[in-house]
């Protein structure tokens, strides 16, 4: 602050120097004015100049260092008054421009609450003729017909779940109920959901659980889940998948969902969680959103499970998650 405080005073600092310098200039071409008493009057002055400048440093930059360090929070309360009228016209705009954008601000993320709880009314609207249509389809006689419409289903179904939960994850806090789960009547019930594709594509399940509990959220684990094994499903051509849970050596528990499919690019492993991210393998595929895994990491996140990811093209995919031990939700909850 010491360097831009000089640069700021810069003119004035020259102009000082400038009047010292024609002093004794003058006192050097008027030989009525002795030359030394003057030499020493302007030693003076500079040094009265310099005490000036240091005394006047703390008091002028005291504003414009608390501004500085001013955090986002748009609480004008924690800047310094100001001193100066300079400093009030500066003080006096931020005070508006800071209510202009909390008001603006306080529109916007009413607008999206309105338009969040729209979609959401519209997705549960939907979901009533969505079930109608299921049980539709299942009493229906002509079986390929019937296995071709419970696959379109499918995916109708799945897309509006995950459009749900992508409204629903900024607010992931306020819908957490963590508890002991069931691993494997909560993969069960998603692979059941599954199952339409699954025949389709020829594919089965190797299920094999040495920790039949954990310690989450049912609901956003059987999300994230659900994303993981329909990206499974949809890389994988008549071949099991692998799901099995575990315990490590330092107590923690893990499961992991391993397919056999087309597996992902090393270069691509770092960014398969990022938002949009669809592979670079098969960048023609307009079907995938890159959506899915991002959605599914951030849910993760916000139960603080770790969800680690090894591929090899030709060779498959397996996505494990870390499930934390009680006491880092202690710590999550703030409980």
């Amino acid at each position: 602050m010491m360097r831009k405080y000089v640069h700021e005073r810069l003119s004035w600092i020259f102009l000082v120097l400038v009047l010292q310098l024609l002093l004794l200039f003058v006192a050097a071409i008027d030989r009525t004015i002795p030359f030394m008493p003057m030499l020493y009057i302007v030693f003076l002055s500079l040094l009265v100049f310099g005490a000036f400048l240091l005394i006047r440093y703390p008091k002028e930059t005291r504003f414009y260092q608390n501004l500085a360090t001013w955090d986002d929070t748009y609480d004008l309360n924690t800047i310094t008054a100001p001193e100066s009228p300079l400093q009030s016209v500066v003080m006096e705009r931020l005070n508006e421009q800071t209510d202009k954008f909390r008001s603006e601000t306080s529109q916007l993320v009413a607008q999206l609450e309105e338009e969040k709880d729209e979609l959401m009314s519209w997705i549960h609207e939907v979901k009533t003729p969505l079930t109608a249509m299921r049980l539709m389809i299942d009493r229906m006689g002509d079986e390929p017909l019937k296995e071709q419409l419970r696959l379109e289903w499918l995916r109708i179904h799945l897309l509006l779940d995950r459009q749900l939960h992508q409204k629903r994850i900024p607010f992931i806090e306020n819908d957490l109920y963590i508890e002991q789960v069931k691993l494997e009547p909560l993969l069960h019930h998603e692979i059941r959901e599954l199952r339409a594709w699954c025949l389709q594509k020829g594919i089965g399940f190797d299920l094999n659980f040495s920790v039949q509990e954990v310690l989450t959220d049912a609901k956003w684990l059987a999300f994230i889940v659900r994303q993981l094994l329909t990206n499974a499903v949809k890389y994988s051509e008549a071949a099991d998948i692998n799901v099995e849970s575990g315990i490590s050596p330092d107590g923690q528990a893990w499961m992991y969902v391993r397919d056999r499919g087309r597996g992902i690019e090393t270069k691509d492993l770092t960014r398969i969680f990022e938002k949009g991210f669809t592979s670079t393998r098969n960048h023609e595929d307009h079907a995938a959103t890159g959506m899915g895994l991002y959605l599914a990491k951030k849910a993760a996140d916000s139960l603080s499970i770790r969800m680690s990811v090894e591929s090899s093209p030709g060779e498959g995919t397996v996505f494990t998650l870390h499930f934390p031990k009680s006491n880092a939700y202690i710590h999550t909850l703030g409980m």
